[in-house]
């Protein structure tokens, strides 16, 4: 089984195909995100996209927000009110002809990233700030911790997302995550913490052996542990 793989954020949504044991069959394709985008928009990108890979029989598709049974409930970063309540799996489904799994973004990375062992936690420093949380390879509850105060009544979304990046230089953006890192681990007690999303390059942190920067590609490699029982 090859799955269409399918990253959405809040710069640019991105996609690969998958072989079956997760290699990626093509170099990534990706396309802009508009500022103004409509669940007709983003079907669309996506189909473009699909239609610039190889076939595939499934697909994967990560999401920057709160999303159930294939039905967008948030994107903070997307548009609420032009995203909430759409159905994006039963859309992708009727346009791709393919059965289609829909997660939240950080989710999927997390499935691309973690070793399946112990309590592992995963943030994305994107547009945003994602997390997902897993034990034993299984995949947590989705919290939407980003919009939780953890400094000066300010939320990690606040503190740690590209607007913050950009307003605090690195340094400072480095000293809150530092923070924020602290703040989690005291949370979960996690085994390993995971740093993804395009902003994890700017980390500058002396990073303990329980902590990674991963690569951005583990938001598309996610693609296919979705899939797995165990994960789903």
């Amino acid at each position: 089984m090859r799955t269409l793989s399918v990253d959405i954020g809040g710069s640019h949504v991105k996609a690969s195909v998958l072989s079956p044991r997760g290699k990626m069959l093509h170099d990534r394709v990706r396309a802009d995100t508009p500022e103004d985008l409509t669940p007709n928009r983003l079907v669309r990108i996506i189909v473009d996209l699909a239609g610039l890979l190889p076939r595939y029989d499934r697909v994967s598709v990560g999401f920057p927000g709160v999303v159930r049974g294939g039905v967008i409930r948030t994107a903070p970063n997307l548009g609420d009110e032009r995203l909430r309540g759409f159905n994006l799996s039963r859309a992708l489904e009727k346009a791709l002809g393919a059965p289609v799994r829909l997660c939240n973004d950080a989710d999927m990375q997390g499935l691309g990233a973690i070793e399946g062992k112990g309590v592992e936690m995963v943030i994305t420093l994107g547009t945003g700030f994602g997390t997902s949380i897993f034990e034993d390879g299984h995949l947590g509850p989705h919290i939407e911790l980003a919009h939780h105060p953890f400094h000066h009544d300010h939320t990690y979304e606040d503190e740690l997302g590209d607007p913050a990046l950009k307003r605090l230089g690195r340094r400072a953006w480095n000293r809150r995550l530092s923070l924020a890192i602290d703040t989690l681990r005291a949370l979960t007690f996690f085994d390993h913490l995971y740093i993804g999303g395009g902003n994890s390059r700017n980390v500058r942190l002396k990073l303990p052996s329980d902590i990674s920067v991963v690569d951005n590609a583990a938001g598309i490699l996610g693609g296919v542990r979705l899939w797995d029982d165990r994960a789903s």
